[in-house]
């Protein structure tokens, strides 16, 4: 099933489909290609070579063959054309749909995930690799990106890796707050924190974290539950983790002061270059020390930590 929308509708076209059993989407975004121009990148990037929309975005779902397409049609229909009462503009709106060969889904798009070397001591490779670990202290994340989640490769989820690394010293206790495929606790756990728990508010997040944890057995007794950020949370743990949009973290600041122990970090990610700013004064407001500023793109990932006493 397609929809052709604008790229301000894409997020939640998307979840509609997925909400309606899709197994999959994918998104092809005109704003994806507005900064790719001949020869920024050497020679490698020709728009000209590279078939793509130049304007609006098309979301492609993938249903099995079990849904009843015809059933659900008219409920998608109804609520894509519905976001115009949040303040989204989904036109033209246009539903279609189309039988395809489950090879045409199912497994070719396999061939371009493979694994990949995130960080000094993490890898990342798709469940179906059989991929070994080439050092000792290599560390080898087993996930399933069918959800949409992507295979744990993105910017923002390489600097909240690399910032589970640089604070990690083991034995101690986390939340993973916005887990979606549940990649920062399966990585916590094998740098040694001890006791994990991961929240998400999208039920299909939750699921997807719980496929991709009983992927890795050392993440066997990481708890997901669904939860708004850490509304109604009031344990202290050494830990909080966030790979979420700046404009969520903002809210969650005052959440993570009251859940953390004195000298608990609070490690952020998903934060745009021109947000940074913004994110780094609520902290500070509320208390935070900031310890470290990583950059990847035009991405940063914050380290920051609520001072002890002594402090």
């Amino acid at each position: 099933m397609s929809v052709i929308t604008t790229n301000e509708a894409v997020e939640a076209v998307s979840n509609i489909l997925q909400e309606a059993g899709a197994s999959g989407v994918k998104i092809d975004d005109a704003a994806d290609y507005e900064h790719l121009k001949p020869g920024k990148y050497g020679e490698i990037v020709d728009l000209k070579t590279i078939p793509h929309r130049t304007s609006g975005a098309e979301i492609t779902a993938y249903y099995p063959e079990t849904v009843f397409i015809p059933e659900i049609l008219p409920t998608i229909k109804q609520r894509v054309n519905g976001l115009s009462q949040f303040g989204l503009d989904p036109s033209p709106a246009t539903v279609t749909s189309k039988a395809v060969a489950d090879e045409s889904w199912a497994t070719a798009w396999q061939k371009y995930y493979h694994p990949v070397r995130v960080t000094r001591y993490l890898t990342v490779t798709p469940s179906w690799e059989n991929y070994q670990p080439v050092q000792t202290d290599e560390h080898v994340i087993r996930l399933d990106p069918g959800m949409a989640f992507g295979t744990g490769t993105h910017p923002t989820t390489v600097l909240s890796l690399t910032e589970l690394e640089m604070v990690v010293r083991g034995g101690e206790s986390m939340y993973d707050v916005g887990t979606g495929s549940g990649v920062l606790s399966i990585a916590a756990k094998y740098l040694g924190v001890d006791q994990i728990k991961a929240f998400d508010l999208d039920d299909v997040a939750v699921r997807s974290a719980k496929t991709n944890l009983a992927l890795n057995p050392i993440a066997s007794d990481v708890v997901a539950e669904p939860n708004n950020l850490l509304n109604g949370i009031h344990q202290p743990v050494d830990l909080v983790v966030a790979n979420i949009l700046a404009e969520i973290i903002v809210p969650l600041v005052p959440q993570a002061w009251e859940n953390l122990q004195p000298g608990g970090h609070f490690l952020t990610s998903g934060i745009i270059a021109d947000k940074l700013a913004t994110v780094v004064a609520a902290q500070e407001k509320q208390g935070f020390i900031i310890d470290n500023v990583l950059q990847m793109k035009d991405w940063r990932g914050v380290i920051a930590h609520k001072p002890t006493e002594d402090e």
